[in-house]
């Protein structure tokens, strides 16, 4: 057990393989563009969302309760995590606990954001986010190139993701957050192309990807799905559940890995 646990904790010197390598100079070309771009603002109309009934003393209530499935579904990855009890170090399932950490924290800065949109709750809805971003482009990541690449572009993402918060909340300037989120969904798809490298959890990529197309779609036409609807509901409201339904891909893998099922086992022993 002790060579085990030394195997997976002591750092990994060796060269940077060639996916590493077009990892490295990609994040670096998208540092460079983020400095010397033109700057984007954000609409000025961003916070007039669609429905904006209140009840029971909640404003924009439809807006705020779509936010639980972030929690139910992170708090259902933590779940699994703690059932797989103190075994040796893993990168990958460290790596799904920041990203189920993140829906949990992403549920309470979109709640905090929605009981009274404005520009200072959007920013702790974002900063919010990062953590979750930063779970699932480092499992992308450990799933197609390394298990060192995943926790690099985690770590990288947790810090230029809240900086890229601050520039717009500062400046007004979107770029910077755009590249961190759009540019990081960008890197999944890449990465969907791509083989799983041994050991793998074989994440279902493309299924991420069609959930965060659809939420963006209907995030898009929040107005017109309140009205196609009749009022019942808007496509922001039906954006949060979908972009939520993101995390289901992860939880199934993790739920049918040999990896979880080993160690379920090992524990009823």
């Amino acid at each position: 057990m002790n060579l085990q646990m030394n195997a997976v904790i002591t750092p990994n010197w060796a060269p940077l393989s060639r996916p590493e390598r077009v990892l490295f100079w990609a994040l670096l070309a998208a540092f460079g563009v983020g400095l010397v771009a033109p700057a984007v603002p954000q609409i000025s109309n961003y916070h007039a969302f669609a429905d904006q009934r209140m009840a029971w003393g909640v404003p924009y209530l439809m807006d705020v309760l779509t936010n639980l499935p972030f929690a139910i579904l992170g708090m259902w990855g933590l779940l699994l995590i703690a059932l797989r009890g103190h075994e040796a170090p893993d990168i990958r399932w460290s790596l799904a606990g920041i990203f189920f950490g993140g829906l949990v924290v992403t549920s309470i800065g979109s709640t905090f954001y929605h009981w009274q949109p404005d520009n200072w709750g959007l920013a702790w809805d974002r900063v919010g986010m990062v953590a979750a971003f930063a779970g699932l482009l480092g499992l992308a990541c450990a799933d197609r190139i390394s298990p060192r690449g995943g926790v690099a572009v985690a770590l990288l993402v947790m810090l230029a993701g809240p900086v890229s918060v601050a520039i717009w909340y500062q400046t007004g300037n979107l770029l910077p957050w755009a590249l961190v989120q759009g540019g990081g969904m960008l890197m999944i798809v890449i990465l969907a192309l791509m083989r799983p490298v041994q050991g793998a959890w074989n994440l279902p990529l493309g299924a991420i990807i069609a959930l965060y197309g659809v939420a963006k779609l209907l995030e898009l036409g929040d107005h017109a799905v309140f009205e196609w609807t009749q009022g019942l509901i808007s496509g922001h409201s039906l954006k949060h559940m979908v972009a939520a339904m993101a995390a289901i891909p992860v939880l199934f893998v993790m739920h049918n890995g040999a990896h979880f099922q080993r160690s379920v086992a090992r524990k009823s022993q």
